[in-house]
């Protein structure tokens, strides 16, 4: 526990997840070089635009994930569209480069402010969480558009983390009579529900749907 903790605290551990980083930013990148090429095209501008929107998503996310509404008093904030970013990465661009953006802004957060109990905390807390505000892109080209995307994001994210949290709030959950499982449900469910609601409310403005709509047909013709 200990040592995970200082090996991400120390310049190793940090050039190690901006390595991991910088994996994954080439990875989206090679995967628009790869579509373009399948469709016949020169690889021109289609590759850099993921790349570009991509970053600008995880930069957007970490941003705003700064910016607290209100604090849970063991972690888990509830912040202006945090979790929105990674979800529009997903629909506009794809499901793997949102997953891919997603897992990269998961190694980010764990290099700027990294807390490590245990491996599989870890994981389902940075890399896989985030990862998972990506999954929804199947939904992309469906009547659910971007708000159907973002559900499936989050809920996600609120599976890895209530799974993780199992563990962390076993000693809180002593006393209240419920399961440390319960526990972790209700307390996660608390901060990533009401973000959630929020941010949905916003989606369903049809102002705020037809710009959306608007960006990703641009997008889809370039």
């Amino acid at each position: 526990m200990g040592d995970l903790q200082v090996f991400f605290e120390s310049t190793t551990g940090k050039i190690t997840s901006a390595a991991i980083i910088a994996a994954l930013l080439l990875i989206i990148f090679m995967m628009g070089h790869s579509s373009e090429r399948k469709e016949g095209r020169s690889a021109t501008h289609k590759d850099t635009m993921a790349l570009a929107l991509s970053s600008m998503f995880i930069a957007a996310s970490l941003v705003l994930s700064n910016i607290k509404l209100f604090s849970m008093p063991q972690g888990g904030t509830v912040t202006p569209f945090s979790m929105l970013p990674i979800a529009l990465c997903s629909y506009l661009i794809g499901t793997r480069s949102g997953v891919m953006a997603g897992t990269a802004l998961g190694m980010l957060n764990l290099m700027i402010n990294p807390y490590v109990i245990h491996p599989l905390q870890l994981l389902l807390d940075y890399p896989i969480a985030f990862a998972a505000l990506g999954m929804g892109g199947p939904l992309r080209n469906t009547k659910a558009g971007l708000p159907g995307v973002y559900l499936v994001g989050i809920f996600g994210r609120f599976i890895c983390s209530t799974l993780s949290g199992v563990v962390f709030f076993a000693s809180y959950a002593e006393g209240t009579g419920m399961s440390p499982l319960l526990y972790s449900v209700v307390y996660n469910g608390t901060y990533i529900g009401a973000e959630g609601a929020l941010t949905l409310i916003i989606l369903l403005l049809p102002p705020v749907r037809s710009a959306v709509s608007r960006i990703k047909a641009q997008l889809s013709d370039r």
